[in-house]
């Protein structure tokens, strides 16, 4: 069973559904105990980083989702959802994020860039080992992207793929049992349901 955390802040219905098209069985909860005894947890996010971690703390999530990822327990974080792992950003003045994931959100610089980052783009698999949520998923997919923000990870290591948008930024990371995309796959028609589909496959 995969945990799709509902905390006021995801687009629960479209994940849900691609889940499912992959075959897993889901269950959209902000249950703690229900988290807790999940195999896998998905986190999605759309809004402001601010806002989303006050709901996690009000909500009492984020001692279950710490303690799930320390267990090995599969997670994957989606656009702010993947934002969140981080220990800050420059939109949250006064809030911190999980500290799962060493780095700083930052948001893409004004100018000639036109913000948000929003449409297809394209990811490209960093050096080393290409992540298991690629398999089968061909070399520089077009995904889709909605956001003004972008993960700047301390540990370079841990950048699966990255994207070009006025600078090269990590679009896709992954350190051991933890996933975090900033595109958002359930809307990314075939590439997007073959990464989900290996997210829920995941042991």
């Amino acid at each position: 069973m995969i945990a799709l955390i509902d905390y006021g802040m995801g687009n629960i219905h479209s994940v849900k559904k691609a889940l499912e098209v992959c075959g897993a069985k889901v269950s959209v909860t902000n249950n703690p105990k229900d988290i807790s005894a999940s195999e896998k947890v998905v986190l999605p996010g759309v809004g402001a980083f601010d806002e989303a971690m006050c709901q996690l703390r009000e909500q009492g999530l984020v001692s279950v989702i710490k303690d799930g990822i320390k267990n090995k327990k599969p997670f994957l974080g989606i656009c702010l959802g993947m934002q969140l792992l981080f220990e800050e950003s420059e939109e949250a003045k006064n809030k911190k994020g999980l500290g799962v994931l060493r780095g700083k959100v930052r948001r893409f610089p004004s100018g000639d860039l036109k913000v948000p980052h929003m449409g297809w783009n394209q990811i490209k698999s960093s050096g080393g080992d290409r992540s298991v949520l690629l398999e089968g998923v061909e070399e520089g997919p077009y995904l889709y992207f909605c956001h003004s923000y972008y993960p700047q990870p301390k540990d370079k290591a841990i950048i699966a793929a990255t994207t070009e948008y006025g600078l090269n930024f990590a679009s896709f990371v992954q350190w051991d049992n933890v996933f975090g995309v900033q595109f958002h796959p359930e809307k990314s028609q075939e590439a997007g349901l073959k990464i989900i589909g290996n997210f829920a496959r995941l042991c």
